[in-house]
């Protein structure tokens, strides 16, 4: 009982990152109709970033703050450089180019920062507290906790309670409508990929001090977590994001605490296909109309 304990905080911790992960992933796909294939590349670029500028003034917070306006720079830069230009007749295009910016980025990484691991340590004890002769969390989870509520609570605000937020969904759903309406929807899609890669370097940050640590590959396991969290739940549900993360990390943690971790990875792409063949659209996607 006191393994299964620490697993399910241990699950929850690592699955509130894969949420905030995820949240990015939603983001994107509000805002444009892509799944950002180079979101976890991107969150490892701002986080050498923030390792940099960490490194040099001795500060973790203002390495961290880097990385968020580093992750905020970096969205609308690939939206307004790379994304706009792109031939979104398929949905293939925005994946292949994805993909390319992906190799792109770990190689110029590579080549600047080297392929070793460079450890980030945490601002926080990783050490878990004690209670009742069981070691459940410590306060570098609650800080994970508290973070990723914030974002989630942000968002949600941000989506239901703004006019900004009705633009960003209304430019995504029906940009030649909103743009009659004078919705600058170029503007909307700017700002979603913006948003999304500064949550994504949040989560980024988050998940660095609990692994082995910063490389340019660092992120690849983690993307894969959370889209898997993100079409558990559903890409256009912020709510399924959260649920979908919180999911996969218990998920993780059972199958690593009690069959070993190397069987971790394919005890996630089994539960994506398990969900992609039973439920593609996600466990909150909304019921459609039928139309015929």
């Amino acid at each position: 009982m006191d393994r299964f304990l620490y697993l399910t905080f241990d699950g929850l911790s690592r699955g509130a990152v894969y949420a905030a992960f995820a949240l990015a992933l939603v983001l994107i796909w509000r805002a444009a109709r892509i799944v950002n294939f180079a979101q976890g590349a991107m969150a490892v670029a701002t986080a050498y970033a923030g390792y940099s500028v960490a490194n040099a003034t001795g500060s973790y917070w203002l390495g961290f703050l880097t990385a968020v306006v580093a992750g905020l720079l970096l969205g609308a830069v690939v939206e307004r450089v790379v994304m706009r230009f792109v031939d979104h007749s398929s949905p293939l295009n925005g994946v292949v180019v994805a993909l390319g910016l992906v190799l792109i980025i770990q190689g110029v990484l590579g080549m600047i920062y080297g392929n070793e691991f460079r450890p980030v340590e945490a601002p926080f004890s990783r050490d878990a507290f004690l209670i009742g002769g069981v070691a459940l969390l410590s306060r570098y989870d609650l800080f994970v906790f508290a973070a990723v509520g914030a974002v989630v609570v942000l968002l949600t605000l941000l989506f239901t309670r703004t006019p900004t937020g009705l633009r960003m969904r209304a430019a995504a759903f029906a940009p030649d409508v909103s743009r009659l309406l004078g919705v600058p929807v170029g503007g909307m899609l700017t700002l979603g990929w913006a948003l999304a890669a500064a949550v994504g370097s949040l989560a980024g940050m988050l998940v660095l001090p609990t692994e082995l640590g910063l490389h340019p590959n660092a992120m690849d396991l983690l993307f894969i977590s959370a889209f898997t969290a993100a079409v558990l739940g559903g890409l256009d549900s912020p709510v399924g994001a959260v649920v979908g993360g919180l999911v996969v990390g218990l998920v993780l943690a059972y199958v690593s605490g009690y069959f070993g971790a190397t069987v971790a990875p394919m005890a996630v792409l089994f539960l994506l296909v398990a969900v992609l063949l039973t439920r593609p659209a996600g466990l909150f996607a909304k019921a459609k109309a039928r139309t015929a």
